[in-house]
């Protein structure tokens, strides 16, 4: 009996060897988890911790013109760093550019460091920066924008007097991406009353990780990721104060997948969206193409987690998530339309009680 066992071994570790196998990628494989959980990069949310903060520049810049004329000149590759303790007033500037391949970044959570401030006080601030190019990254900095405020009942005494009114009240947002792989990290991103980071069509396999999203919650909007006809990965961001954390308007060619991320307590609507619209040649509503929520942690039990609008032209998996809230039905619903959605493998409660 020896023998063999010392031969299965034996044979055990030649295979690793053989084929490279990575011991805890085997184990981690057959451990099921659910809820939010860190990875090797650093922190949910980013800051203090995280692994992959840039040091080195091609531009070192303190200032607003410095800024603006480092991105005027900067080409794909290049980096233009904010110096850790700059704050950069762009009032009344809007829509600039930062080229293909060009990142933007400072020092958020090295040395404890806050990062670099970007801010602007115009509430009509229709996009403070948007991509120039495929493969933009911004990183490490702080971009706060004009508006924190729900405004509901303000808001709603507009809607019922001047619709047209309503509907062209000032909005911000804080970053616009209409081309591929965007790139935003360790970042914190609040005020933006429309969404901070909107994704338009074009903008294909964006990656949103490591990020403090708050305080972007205005009535009607108050976006922290939006998705229209675009698609990104959402992951290991820590999320509080947005009206939706997470939405897609749900027209076609619209799909993320959302995991890892902790949702904290303080939201008035559901976190994670997807709009409905009709569509009369399927005679149904229709709710985006391709949806994955997966091992995020709902802390707001207030409020259903997530909320898909329609149907999907493919399928919305929603599993191994933990909600606090104790009703399933509650904290995950699909309204309008009925198919292309499963929803298994969950825990609800402050107990973790499993549903298949």
């Amino acid at each position: 009996m020896y023998r063999i066992i010392k031969t299965v071994a034996f044979l055990i570790v030649w295979a690793i060897c053989l084929f490279g196998i990575n011991l805890n990628d085997l184990f981690a494989e057959t451990i099921e988890t659910f809820g939010a959980q860190a990875d090797t990069k650093g922190p949910i949310g980013g800051g203090e911790g995280y692994k992959n903060i840039i040091t080195k520049s091609t531009y070192l810049v303190k200032s607003r013109n410095e800024l603006l004329d480092a991105l005027k000149k900067a080409k794909r590759g290049q980096i233009v760093y904010i110096e850790d303790k700059a704050q950069i007033d762009l009032t009344f500037f809007h829509d600039i550019v930062i080229p293909e391949g060009v990142t933007i970044a400072s020092g958020r959570g090295r040395n404890k460091s806050l990062g670099a401030l970007i801010f602007t006080t115009q509430e009509r601030t229709h996009t403070l920066f948007i991509t120039g190019g495929e493969g933009v990254r911004v990183t490490g900095l702080r971009l706060q924008g004009p508006d924190t405020e729900r405004r509901i009942e303000e808001l709603k005494e507009l809607k019922k007097k001047d619709a047209n009114a309503y509907k062209h009240y000032p909005d911000s947002r804080g970053i616009r991406a209409i081309h591929p792989k965007l790139e935003v990290d360790n970042c914190e991103l609040w005020g933006w009353s429309a969404a901070a980071i909107s994704l338009w069509p074009g903008a294909s396999n964006t990656y949103v990780h490591h990020n403090y999203i708050h305080h972007n919650q205005r009535y009607g909007l108050g976006y922290g990721i939006a998705v229209s006809k675009a698609d990104a990965l959402i992951e290991y961001n820590l999320f509080d104060w947005n009206r939706h954390d997470i939405m897609s308007p749900g027209f076609d060619d619209s799909s993320y997948e959302a995991c890892n991320n902790i949702v904290l307590e303080n939201s008035y609507s559901h976190n994670f969206d997807v709009h409905g619209y009709w569509d009369a040649k399927r005679d149904r509503f229709i709710a985006g193409t391709s949806i994955s929520i997966h091992h995020n942690t709902f802390k707001n039990i207030e409020y259903p987690a997530v909320g898909i609008r329609g149907c999907p032209t493919e399928k919305a998996q929603i599993h191994h998530n933990w909600f606090l809230h104790i009703t399933p039905s509650f904290a995950v619903y699909q309204r309008d339309c009925s198919g292309n959605m499963v929803v298994f493998r969950n825990m609800f409660g402050p107990d973790k009680k499993l549903t298949e």
